[in-house]
């Protein structure tokens, strides 16, 4: 895009509160935002070329949708976390490690997108997010889940595609959590906890190391199937 069509690109988006430039072979945050960080609403510069995020991030303060899937992100600034108005974050298909730990202040996040990146560690910082709806971590190198997981209020969790060998029995205790994705992952079984005393309704299980024959007869599932079949009835 040359410098007249970016100019009309940000004249629009000043009036709009939405720049949208994809797949524009950008490698950073283009200066000229800056001009209108403080007018725009939803920002996505998906599928380009960015390696790092700018400090100046922290400028974008009325912000409340951040897209930045498909490009090339091996680390986050902590500014990042001064964005206290954001509702979503796609950060999709980076190169990311970790995340962080001001992330922690985002209260207002309602949908976080981490799929398809590097982490080896589960992002504990998002417990205790009382609008946070979906998290979704498939495709990430995580092993576990750990302790402190419990604090975590999402309705839908989705862990397909990791390498995980153990889950930490306070995911029983997430108060919001229906949807638990486990697709594809090193899981000798499901703990009885996890079956018997969560509110669980949706656990796919598919591509561990038990078969679904194993998981039929596994202390707790009978409870498990109560609440699915609640569930179920409920929808149609």
């Amino acid at each position: 895009m040359g410098n007249s069509g970016l100019k009309q690109h940000l004249e629009n988006s000043s009036k709009t509160g939405v720049f949208q430039l994809k797949d524009a072979n950008l490698s950073e945050l283009p200066p000229e935002l800056f001009q209108i960080a403080q007018t725009l609403r939803t920002l996505d510069l998906s599928g380009n070329k960015i390696e790092q995020l700018s400090p100046r991030i922290s400028s974008f303060n009325m912000l409340k949708h951040l897209t930045l899937n498909k490009n090339r992100l091996g680390s986050l600034p902590p500014e990042l976390g001064q964005l206290s108005k954001i509702e979503t974050l796609i950060l999709s298909s980076n190169r990311l490690t970790s995340i962080p730990s001001t992330l922690s202040k985002l209260r207002n996040l309602k949908l976080v997108n981490l799929s398809d990146n590097r982490l080896t560690t589960f992002p504990l910082e998002f417990c205790d997010m009382k609008h946070l709806d979906v998290l979704d971590l498939s495709m990430n190198k995580m092993t576990e889940v750990p302790a402190g997981v419990g604090k975590l209020q999402v309705v839908e969790l989705n862990l397909n595609q990791n390498q995980i060998q153990s889950l930490s029995d306070e995911l029983a205790q997430c108060p919001r959590l229906k949807t638990l994705r486990l697709e594809e992952n090193c899981l000798p079984m499901i703990s009885p906890t996890i079956l018997k005393d969560s509110s669980i309704s949706l656990l796919a299980v598919d591509g561990n190391l038990f078969d679904s024959k194993d998981f039929m007869k596994a202390d707790g599932y009978t409870q498990y199937m109560e609440r699915y079949t609640a569930t179920k009835k409920k929808m149609y």
